[in-house]
């Protein structure tokens, strides 16, 4: 592990690109059978396989509570090491060389010691057993080793490594095509694995599985109606862009899971899409989104909330908040049954009710389905629409995406206008002649968003940010006018939105006029005025205000404009009011428009 934190150190030194590459490939060429799936994951900055449904489950406190034991120093010694650099691997090792902690060299952990070490963190029970486990390991380590071993474990890696990369060095070490190793990447979803396949020269063994879940697609995002069609020409493809969370399904025989956007399994959160997806006749993966919906009407995002993290959702909480799930792309399929009834939905594409139960075959878990992510996607939309899914307005669980055609940029526009008042967040955009790209935000897909509104605030309080803005003030809170308390009340945060040269020229301001601190969090002087887009407006406790704003983004530093002039929270509960009264947000089911 000492090599791999020196390799690691010097990747993170050069802003070249092709400098990393080559380091790495050198790095990963002499590496053992045994070291190499290892090393690699950890370059991805994870203890873990990102398919790997593992979570360490060891927090900022235990790892603070562990560092400071070893090296014999009051916690507040790594908070103010914390503060400096906002970097808890590079704080424990400022720590730990203050505290002249220099363990002997010949013990110092190998990169399978300390992998196994994280899975024995993972399956220990309780915070004392596993802080246990990582003190042994830290005792071991020097200062830089345990800096990378504290890094990998909490998930903050940060040295300017992006997977790609990892992945082209993968293919120069082992003289591989460089498009042969994202493939096999994207269907194995475990960097681990892909290395031992370019090694030994078997990329095209690498297969999609079921129960493997794979990375999502990702849209790129864009507003403008004429810069979407003359990326992708036309036709274009519109779908609403639903407010729930994405889903991939996988199914073999009875067996049903669902997986999240970060490829966890969720299926316990909404039983009842496991339930209904067990009788159907085919294997596969479909990738969707899951809503809070109810007599034909999609609920909001905030309702949806009420299911979110329930291992076992009662049945009170199933029928005030039920579920459905909406399909919009078929990412694998296996066997299907040609003796389900194929029922017609009004749209006239190919869909179904629940039909008879499924074989009941012992589901593998890595059963292989055909791939169909480099077919088209009109071919797998095709696909999709032949799949016998019961549809929620027949009594399932099931709902075809909304999809239309559009060959022009007033037509697009009217799409968005007309999923706006659906209420739903905007439109995504494909080329039906797009390839599934898992992981990659490419432009053969496109959201197309644009701010609700935007509303004048004062910023409140300011902390410090964190990656590559780890040394300026870069996270703002913001607060609107209470006019009937005569108080300033808050709404939201946002980090994005400004240049690096704003946030350091309000860095400067903000330590000038800070009125209080609280660790990262300053209180500052209520004076500087931001514009503030966002998406949605949500009732939420978490503010002062009683309300919050989705993806709010600052739009623009207001000097013009005083804090007097800021907008009131008399507006932000008109424009939440003039939302709920918009019209009834619809869900397609199987195309019903």
């Amino acid at each position: 592990m000492r090599r791999w934190s020196e390799v690691a150190e010097r990747v993170a030194a050069t802003t070249r690109t092709s400098e990393k590459t080559a380091l790495l490939a050198d790095y990963l060429a002499g590496l053992t059978a045994e070291e190499l799936p290892v090393a690699v994951v950890f370059l991805t900055g994870r203890p873990f396989a990102e398919a790997d449904q593992r979570a360490a489950g060891l927090g900022w406190s235990a790892i603070a509570t562990t560092v400071t034991d070893l090296a014999r120093v009051p916690r507040t010694a790594l908070a103010e090491a914390y503060d400096r650099s906002s970097d808890l691997g590079r704080a424990v090792a400022d720590v730990l060389t203050l505290a002249g902690h220099s363990p002997d060299p010949a013990r110092s952990p190998s990169l399978p010691e300390v992998a196994a070490a994280y899975a024995a963190i993972e399956a220990a029970s309780g915070p004392a057993a596993k802080s246990g486990i990582l003190r042994d390991l830290l005792a071991r380590a020097d200062p830089l080793t345990a800096k990378y071993v504290v890094k990998v474990l909490s998930g903050e890696l940060r040295i300017g490594l992006r997977e790609g990369l990892v992945e082209a060095a993968l293919a120069r070490a082992f003289d591989q095509p460089l498009d042969d190793v994202k493939w096999a990447g994207m269907l194995t979803g475990d960097i681990g694995r892909t290395a031992e396949l370019a090694r030994d020269g078997c990329l095209e063994d690498a297969s999609l599985a079921l129960f493997h879940p794979i990375k999502f697609m990702l849209a790129s995002p864009a507003e403008d109606a004429a810069v979407i069609v003359r990326r992708l020409g036309v036709p274009v493809w519109v779908e609403d862009k639903y407010d729930g969370i994405r889903a991939q399904l996988h199914r073999h025989g009875t067996e049903v899971r669902l997986y999240s956007r970060d490829l966890h399994e969720i299926g316990n959160q909404f039983p009842e899409i496991i339930e209904g997806a067990r009788s159907l006749g085919w294997d596969g993966i479909l990738d969707g989104e899951i809503l809070a919906y109810r007599d034909g009407t999609v609920l909001p995002f905030i309702a949806l909330q009420a299911r979110l993290g329930r291992k076992s959702p009662s049945e009170e909480i199933r029928a005030e908040v039920p579920v459905i799930y909406v399909a919009f792309d078929a990412l694998g399929l296996g066997r299907a049954d040609p003796g389900d009834p194929v029922i017609v939905a009004s749209n006239g594409s190919a869909n179904g009710s629940v039909g008879p139960s499924a074989n009941g075959a012992t589901p593998s878990p890595t059963e292989a389905v055909d791939a169909l992510l480099r077919e088209p996607l009109e071919d797998r939309r095709r696909r999709l629409e032949r799949l016998r899914l019961p549809l929620a307005d027949d009594g399932g669980v099931f709902a075809l995406s909304h999809l239309v055609s559009v060959t022009s940029i007033d037509g697009l526009e009217d799409a968005f206008r007309g999923a706006r008042e659906r209420r739903n967040e905007g439109l995504m955009v494909k080329d039906p002649r797009s390839i599934y790209s898992p992981g990659r935000r490419g432009l053969g897909w496109l959201k197309m968003k644009k701010a609700l509104a935007t509303i004048d605030c004062v910023v409140v309080g300011v902390e410090v940010g964190h990656g590559k803005r780890h040394g300026v003030l870069s996270d703002y809170t913001f607060a609107v006018r209470d006019t009937e308390n005569e108080r300033l009340v808050t709404i939201g945060k946002a980090y994005s939105g400004l240049t690096d040269a704003e946030i350091a020229e309000m860095t400067r301001w903000f330590e000038d006029h800070t009125i209080a601190r609280y660790g990262r969090y300053r209180q500052v002087e209520p004076t500087v005025v931001v514009e503030v887009a966002f998406d949605v407006i949500v009732r939420s406790r978490r503010h002062q205000s009683g309300f919050s704003l989705r993806f709010p983004r600052i739009a623009n530093l207001r000097p013009d404009k005083s804090p007097d002039e800021i907008d009131t929270l008399e507006t932000v509960e008109a424009l939440y009011e003039g939302l709920q009264h918009g019209a009834e947000q619809l869900v397609t089911a199987g195309a019903r428009k």
